[in-house]
């Protein structure tokens, strides 16, 4: 995986990205709310690049000292190689560097790879969201992850 870089997600990827927000999602983000993620001042947004090619993203955003992973994916054909793991450290390290001090997100309780991952990095469940997700309608499972302040 030497050759897949994590960077800032540009406009020119968004074509991209929503080729794996639809293979990713039942009811994917629209294009237009990408578009507004990357001119605000409070989010950040990645991609997996390997060689020019998206091979995933991660999107951010942090009001005060709280953040919100809104969404990650990785596309069917790059899945199970560590990509999703590199986007969320990247996350992490990010809002952490950003004073973040509780990390947030929602995940489908029938996930079980998603709320694996989360697990692993010391996201514990903290609430319900009844209803929260369409295509197919399911609840949503609040997570949260605490965040040490950096030495900076």
């Amino acid at each position: 995986m030497d050759h897949v870089t994590i960077r800032r997600m540009r406009s020119d990827d968004l074509p991209r990205i929503m080729e794996i927000e639809t293979a990713s999602y039942g009811a994917p983000w629209a294009e237009s709310s990408f578009r507004a993620l990357l001119r605000r001042a409070d989010a950040a947004l990645f991609v997996a690049d390997s060689r020019g090619t998206v091979a995933g993203y991660a999107v951010c955003w942090a009001i005060a000292d709280q953040g919100e992973l809104g969404n990650i994916a990785v596309a069917p054909e790059w899945r199970r190689r560590g990509l999703a793991r590199r986007l969320l450290t990247t996350v992490i390290e990010t809002m952490r560097a950003r004073g973040v001090r509780e990390l947030y997100l929602e995940v489908r309780p029938s996930n079980d790879v998603a709320r694996h991952l989360y697990e692993t990095f010391g996201f514990v469940e903290v609430g319900w969201r009844p209803d929260y997700y369409t295509a197919p309608v399911e609840d949503a499972v609040v997570m949260r992850k605490l965040l040490e302040p950096t030495d900076d």
